[in-house]
């Protein structure tokens, strides 16, 4: 390989691990593409499976001489191309990705100086760097206050709120409780919290306390947001660990490189992106359009779908809609010709999109999300309020700090109603959404500071490949 050695010293070689999933892949791609615009040789280790929808999607993944692509398998039985195995990610994460992963080191042709690795991979990574003698970073693709939350399941556990004892919880008032004890989340309740925290599966409240007390398994915690936007959670986290690094808005700092700098157009999806919707939103007034998209892992049934469509329409606003082939489970995401001819009028719709294009076209004006991090964060960025429709995990704390915290977001109850989707479609894009957009103009002015040239998370990115290079030359 070339360019190993920098002015005497062997270039630092970081093995970049995401978990399989589009969020986390993305958010880890473009960590990896900071860490070698500031001179790292990378390499990026993604399952078989997700390397081989890439490569389908059209994604460049030739890299360069320094910043390789490599791939593992994972074990996991799917049904069919559109099966992303997530179901039995957890299961398989202790059981078959560390062997193949420590035969993939011990292949590369350069030593590694340290692993960066999603924080959800810690399950077996921590124990496969101990093997190989090499220093761990994890990444936290998620908000300061959804990794927190997430962090309280061992608490849960010991205080016995959780696993629930049985369903009837979910609904009888029980998830108002307010949880006192979190730093920095004052007046939290647990159904604000990770869902993996209100489940009746004992299984899945315990992985969560597991992977998230790996994190003082480690002296770099690495999280994807900026002091700004959560400050008192932040502080919390610095009291907790010995290093914590806030690294975001990603596309920000990425923005910061100089063009000759960056690599081959890197595409960071999963599916094909459909480029027809820009001509489309070419054709629309500034902030006129509601964007609707649901992130890569939610699914929903066919009668949610129609009460979406039928709130949309009827709002008299325009929409574009992002539909994955894979949205409703088990049956056809087929809508009623009426249905259809009427989206025709005020909608399009595409199977997936570049996303932070569409946020940041101006012809966007607002957000229907999930609440995913990567989605949140994209949209403060450009300065997009949101409808806030969290369909699991950490969704429901981004959300609680979307509406309360950052004023930025309404949310919709988890029953989707035409009725509500219509009036809060309505309520954003029209005058009651003023206050919001102002707001979120706001946070999108902080975002840009913080990735200026001396903003903080430039100044931590500097901080963390200055100890990567420590590294190298112990």
């Amino acid at each position: 390989m070339e360019s190993l050695v920098i002015n005497g010293h062997k270039k630092p070689h970081v093995i970049c691990l995401a978990l399989p999933a589009q969020s986390h892949v993305k958010a880890m791609l473009k960590l990896a593409q900071l860490l070698h615009h500031k001179g790292l040789q990378i390499t990026f280790v993604n399952t078989e499976y997700i390397h081989k929808r890439m490569l389908k999607s059209g994604c460049c993944l030739d890299g360069s001489s320094d910043f390789r692509f490599e791939s593992i398998p994972d074990g996991i039985p799917r049904s069919s191309e559109d099966d992303d195995g997530s179901q039995l990610l957890v299961q398989y994460l202790e059981t078959t990705f560390k062997a193949p992963f420590l035969d993939l080191v011990a292949k590369l042709p350069n030593p590694p100086t340290c692993i960066v690795s999603d924080g959800f991979m810690s399950i077996f990574c921590i124990d496969a760097a101990q093997k190989l003698g090499i220093p761990i970073m994890l990444y936290w693709t998620l908000s300061a206050c959804g990794f927190m939350g997430t962090y309280q399941a061992k608490n849960a556990i010991d205080k016995g709120l959780t696993p629930l004892k049985d369903e009837s919880y979910l609904t009888n008032g029980y998830l108002d409780t307010v949880i006192d004890w979190v730093p920095g989340m004052e007046g939290i309740r647990l159904k604000d919290l990770n869902t993996m925290l209100w489940n009746t599966d004992p299984t899945v409240v315990k992985h969560a306390s597991k992977v998230t007390q790996k994190s003082h398994d480690v002296s770099h915690n690495i999280f994807h947001t900026f002091d700004g936007l959560e400050p008192s959670i932040v502080d919390a986290l610095e009291s907790m660990y010995p290093k914590v690094y806030t690294v975001g808005p990603m596309q920000l700092l990425l923005n910061q490189m100089p063009k000759q700098d960056k690599e081959t157009e890197l595409s960071y999806s999963l599916w094909k992106e459909e480029t027809e919707c820009f001509e489309w939103l070419d054709s629309k007034e500034q902030n006129s359009v509601m964007y609707v998209n649901y992130g890569s892992l939610a699914v929903m049934s066919l009668q949610d779908l129609t009460e979406f469509a039928w709130g949309l329409v009827n709002s008299n606003h325009y929409f574009l809609w992002i539909i994955r082939s894979n949205l409703i489970e088990g049956e056809s995401t087929a809508l009623s010709p009426e249905l259809e001819k009427l989206i025709e009028t005020k909608g399009f719709i595409a199977r997936w999109c570049s996303q932070e294009k569409v946020l940041n076209h101006p012809s966007v004006g607002g957000f229907l999300t999930h609440c995913g991090w990567g989605s949140t964060i994209e949209s403060l960025s450009a300065g997009v309020p949101m409808i806030c429709w969290p369909y699991a995990w950490d969704q429901p704390t981004n959300c609680r700090y979307i509406c309360e915290e950052w004023g930025v977001g309404l949310e919709m109850g988890k029953q989707v109603k035409r009725e509500e989707v219509k009036r809060r479609v309505q309520e954003l894009m029209g005058d009651g959404g003023h206050k919001m957009r102002n707001k979120a103009a706001e946070w999108k002015e902080k975002a840009r500071i913080a990735t200026s040239p001396y903003g903080s998370s430039t100044l931590m990115v500097d901080k963390l490949v200055e100890e990567i290079n420590m590294m190298s030359r112990n």
